[in-house]
């Protein structure tokens, strides 16, 4: 029985460990931002977040489908 509360004791550090990394990591550093200024943003500058974002999300995955198809 301790073995497995030593075992489950270390995936839960270990899941921890990569929740904070993947949170303090240098690509999620403008999201972060972003989230941060949310609580201040008056309600017209949230909906332009929310298309810009949508926007980039739309043109990243149209350049992803395109290096897609330049590999085949």
């Amino acid at each position: 029985m301790s073995t497995f509360n030593g075992i489950a004791t270390l995936i839960a550090l270990l899941t921890f460990i990569g929740i904070v990394w993947w949170a303090f990591s240098r690509g999620r550093s403008k999201a972060n931002r972003d989230a941060s200024m949310l609580p201040f943003a008056q309600p017209d500058e949230v909906e332009q977040a929310a298309k810009k974002e949508q926007a980039e999300d739309q043109a990243r995955e149209a350049e992803q489908k395109k290096q897609g198809e330049s590999h085949e």
